[in-house]
């Protein structure tokens, strides 16, 4: 079972994740996530127990206690939705409509259809070279 820890603190290494854990049963891997820039710890890490009975005694055992001066959160790991997030950005056509102002009123250009692009409208790049 993959075993979620949150709330870790940042002067823990792997091997302390594992200590903890290696007291309710067999521990296969445990690891802590760090930032991939600064190397420096992300407060979270997860931890790989084989045996299913064992991970839910540490589980039930660990979640809450004091490790290092901060209340450790322990649950299942869930695996993460598929397709999910794509940060917080809205979708923006860029066809027809043409771009923003412009000076004194002049109108821009957008891609398709407006003053300027790269259609065959209005000057720009057609095929008659």
């Amino acid at each position: 079972m993959n075993i979620y820890v949150g709330n870790l603190s940042w002067n823990l290494k792997d091997q302390d994740l594992s200590n903890l854990f290696a007291s309710h049963g067999e521990v296969s891997s445990a690891k802590i996530v760090t930032d991939k820039f600064t190397n420096r710890s992300k407060g979270f890490g997860f931890v790989e127990m084989p045996n299913d009975d064992q991970a839910q005694a540490a589980i039930a055992a660990l979640n809450g206690t004091e490790v290092d001066g901060r209340n450790i959160v322990v649950n299942e790991s869930r695996p993460k939705p598929e397709g999910g997030g794509g940060g917080g950005f809205k979708k923006r056509s860029f066809g027809n409509g043409g771009g923003g102002g412009g000076y004194k009123g002049g109108g821009g250009g957008g891609f398709k259809k407006g003053g300027g692009g790269f259609n065959r409208d209005r000057g720009g790049f057609g095929n008659d070279y």
